[in-house]
């Protein structure tokens, strides 16, 4: 059997990629054509990236250079991942003596810190390493040498990769949308009874407060009827396409919870702009805000789904929602109160493995708020 040879580099390497992804949750990241460096995400830290860099770094130009590729490389990363600002930490494990300039060029570069850690020791000088990872430097002091320190390294790598990728396939495993089959048949169902009765049709359609009368229940029903088949095809094929993925990833019971409130928010905001004459109807607040919850949802996975946010969600909700200030006859404002609602109720109910307790809660305060902003300017006016 061939013994398996650590450097003294390759020792720290596998340390320090050991604690960011066992003890604080960091990602590989896969980059074609990048050698002798490592690089690690976790969007909900204080440094989003961190770059372990086993390449010999001997003068103060080489780091420039290393550092200006580092950064054309993260600035492909922030479009894919919809971040503004990508806060990133280097850590160079084998800097030769003669670099002497090391903050000096990582002030160049927006966002930078550097650290140079050959061993165990020097993370002490570093504060702001230990300010950000104050128990880093007792999680990599390990007790194991050799090859019992590299299968364990290994295993506890394998078993942290092995946990994320089941955590991926339980979101994103197939399950049988049966909330958006209900609601079709629903919206099948109104049609035909508010075609066939029109005292059907006229106790629930969305009206103004003059006519209201008490009637909340409206906000919801008149999110089930529509104007022809025409208006019903092209709101039940959206829900079609949009409907089953969304309750794939947010479970059931949130996803009904989603398309119910984005509908009472986009009636809310559609009541507040109807004139006396006019009355609301139709599903299309309840699908923007599907639109709204995978767009929250996919910021949150999205190094699974960044392409598909930046070429298929965002330009459908900027095209639809100009279409509805260009034409006339499109409720726009159910629209933009549908999806506001439909972020907010997601992060209200919490996207799962993602979401803190303390995001969920002030998610919960903020639409709260929003619903009574809403039924204030729909019921009083501003």
């Amino acid at each position: 059997m061939q013994e398996i040879v650590m450097t003294k580099t390759d020792e720290m390497v596998m340390k320090l990629l050991h604690y960011f992804i066992t003890e604080e949750g960091y990602n590989p990241i896969i980059l074609h054509g990048v050698n002798n460096e490592i690089w690690l995400e976790n969007l909900n830290s204080d440094y989003k990236v961190i770059r372990i860099v086993s390449n010999y770094i001997h003068n103060d130009e080489q780091l420039h250079y290393d550092l200006a590729k580092a950064n054309y490389v993260l600035r492909k990363i922030k479009v894919k991942t919809f971040s503004f600002t990508m806060p990133t930490l280097n850590l160079f494990v084998n800097m030769g003596e003669n670099v002497s300039k090391m903050e000096e060029e990582a002030s160049e570069f927006n966002h930078f810190s550097c650290v140079k850690i050959k061993t165990i020791d020097d993370i002490q000088k570093s504060p702001a390493l230990l300010e950000i990872f104050p128990n880093i430097q007792k999680e990599v002091d390990y007790k194991e040498k050799g090859l019992e320190l590299f299968i364990k390294l290994t295993t506890d790598i394998n078993k942290k990769n092995e946990e994320e990728a089941r955590k991926a396939e339980d979101v994103f495993s197939a399950k049988k949308p049966i909330v958006t089959y209900t609601f079709l048949i629903i919206n099948l169902i109104c049609f035909l009874l508010a075609h066939v009765s029109h005292s059907f049709l006229n106790g629930t359609v969305l009206v103004n407060k003059t006519y209201m009368n008490y009637e909340y229940y409206r906000l919801l029903t008149a999110a089930f009827l529509h104007y022809d088949i025409l208006h019903l095809a092209c709101n039940m094929y959206a829900l079609y396409v949009l409907g089953p993925q969304l309750e794939n990833f947010l479970g059931h019971i949130k996803y009904a919870f989603v398309y119910i409130m984005s509908a009472i928010t986009g009636s809310l905001l559609s009541m507040a702009f109807l004139g006396d004459t006019t009355y609301g109807l139709g599903a299309s607040g309840a699908i923007f805000g599907l639109l709204g919850s995978l767009l929250y949802f996919g910021y949150h996975y999205r190094v699974y789904l960044g392409n598909t946010l930046r070429s298929q969600i965002i330009p459908i909700i900027i095209l639809n929602l100009g279409i509805g200030f260009m034409l006339t006859g499109i409720d726009n404002f159910a629209h933009i109160g549908g999806l506001i609602g439909g972020i907010l109720t997601t992060i209200a109910v919490g996207i799962k493995y993602k979401s803190t307790t303390f995001e969920k809660v002030n998610g919960a305060i903020v639409l709260l708020i929003y619903i009574i902003f809403l039924g204030y300017i729909a019921f009083v006016g501003l």
